[in-house]
């Protein structure tokens, strides 16, 4: 017994910032969803400044077409998977229609945020931080 499944075609790219990543994948749709690990995005993002970083890519483009979009996020915290998302929309709406690029880099949403924790270095007790010194 097979069960026939529909194949709907999607357009997939990465957005990162710092060790979040987000794999975003978008379809062209007649109703307008957004889901972020099998989750609507108002319930995966806690706060509803949250929510408005990851559709910011959206607002932005001011597109008229909608989209269906699933991402799965991994690493790093709720802000970074946020803005990870915002990243792969921002990707995704360059690669539909390239008249969005000049908005959407404009805003900065085309950019990865490479910031990361700086390493331990031997001798110190973090990155930076010396154990304390004394003269005598």
């Amino acid at each position: 017994m097979s069960a026939t499944k529909t194949e709907t075609k999607y357009t997939e790219a990465v957005g990162r910032r710092k060790t979040a990543t987000a794999r975003v994948r978008m379809t062209p749709a007649t109703k307008e969803s957004f889901t972020v690990n099998d989750k609507d995005v108002k319930d995966y993002f806690p706060t509803e400044e949250l929510a408005t970083i990851a559709h910011d890519a959206m607002e932005v483009s001011k597109s008229g077409i909608k989209y269906e979009i699933t991402a799965k996020v991994m690493g790093g915290g709720i802000h970074s998977q946020a803005e990870a998302v915002r990243h792969g929309i921002a990707r995704l709406l360059v690669i539909f229609n390239e008249a969005h690029k000049p908005l959407v880099k404009k805003a900065g949403f085309l950019k990865r945020d490479p910031r990361q924790k700086e390493r331990r270095k031997f001798g110190l007790k973090k990155a930076r931080k010396a154990p304390q010194w004394s003269k005598r």
